[in-house]
């Protein structure tokens, strides 16, 4: 089963509902079962079972029961993610769709990315990622690799207060 997540935020996600779709429609999902917590979506892939939320109890026996996660690059799921066994492919929210308010999910998109934590930019990443699916966990970074997420924040945020002298000041966050 795939589980395809878009969280709670009010801003719809049919980028992503449009890219699952298209994969669908290609049969390049297969016959595996689709779950899809749509939110505010006002596209909803064809052939899904759908949820338009669903608590935290049932949301990660779905994780728990699914071959690999699809999911919006919110820090809450990031993390809750990142906890459980599943393999899981990150797709940022973006202002310029209107999909938030700001960027910060291409931001840290673009951090994690730098560290091997599979992100989609497109619908082929979502046909590479379906195929060969990669657990990739953020809370067994090594220090070094810490270091390059926080630099590579460091270089997208530049006005943001100075960061401790080894940059190692954001690494809570990555637990």
């Amino acid at each position: 089963m795939i589980l395809v997540t878009v969280g709670t935020e009010k801003f719809p996600f049919n980028r992503l509902m449009r890219w699952v779709e298209l994969l669908l429609e290609d049969d390049l999902i297969g016959d595996e079962e689709v779950v899809v917590q749509y939110g505010t979506c006002t596209v909803l892939p064809e052939g899904t079972k759908v949820y338009r939320l669903l608590k935290e109890h049932d949301f990660q026996a779905l994780v728990r029961r699914a071959r690999l996660v699809i999911a919006h690059c919110g820090e809450g799921t990031v993390l809750l993610l990142d906890g459980m066994d599943t393999p899981f492919l990150l797709v940022p929210r973006s202002q310029r769709y209107q999909e938030h308010v700001d960027d910060h999910q291409v931001e840290l998109a673009q951090a994690l990315a730098s560290i091997g934590v599979p992100i989609a930019w497109g619908p082929a990443d979502l046909v590479r990622f379906v195929a060969a699916p990669t657990k990739v966990s953020i809370g067994d970074l090594s220090m070094a690799a810490a270091q390059a997420v926080c630099r590579r924040l460091d270089l997208l945020f530049p006005d943001a207060a100075e960061p401790s002298a080894d940059s190692t000041s954001v690494l809570p966050l990555l637990r």
